[in-house]
């Protein structure tokens, strides 16, 4: 789908655990993997608060028990979107519908560092309809303390056939 720069977290510490319990938007708990999973990824653009906001002793428990696992570049990231409990991304469009789409729990942290961040806009209007958490690097902990995964609300995408339509009638094609 698209190029990213990542890191998996394949276990997490109990407090994270606790938060992420056994959830998955739109899925009972009986179907899901006892195993939790937390994807991270920065995309393509350096991304280091994001990184040290992720290995903080709280975000990796006192006792060290979180395992990481990393890798610098993939041209998919669909398998461990899938496999993911809970996903942490950077605020790239591809990222965030791509999770949505599969229905995980999401939480977009806004790079700061970036010039014109327009990014920041559309996680700011998803987490307002509550699709997504909408964070910075220096409140992510906060906000995985503090969530609420039974407030995300799924994310259902439009039908963009109306529009392709009209475009295909004004170019003179037919509608078929």
């Amino acid at each position: 789908m698209f190029k990213s720069s990542c890191l998996l977290i394949i276990s997490c510490s109990e407090k994270v655990k606790q938060k992420i319990g056994e959830y998955r938007m739109g899925e009972s708990h009986d179907s899901v993997k006892s195993k939790r999973i937390v994807f991270v990824t920065v995309g393509t653009t350096c991304f280091d608060s994001l990184v040290r906001a992720v290995d903080t002793q709280e975000s990796t428990g006192e006792d060290g028990s979180l395992s990481v696992d990393y890798f610098t570049f993939s041209s998919s990231i669909a398998e461990y979107l899938k496999s993911a409990s809970l996903v942490i991304s950077h605020a790239g469009s591809g990222s965030i519908f791509e999770t949505l789409r599969l229905k995980k729990p999401l939480i977009v942290v806004v790079n700061e560092d970036l010039m014109d961040n327009h990014q920041s806009e559309l996680a700011e209007e998803l987490a307002e309809r509550n699709h997504l958490f909408c964070v910075f690097p220096q409140t992510l902990y906060q906000t995985i303390s503090g969530m609420d995964l039974g407030s995300l609300v799924a994310y259902q995408p439009g039908d963009a056939t109306p529009v392709a339509n009209f475009i295909n009638r004004f170019l003179g094609f037919n509608d078929e």
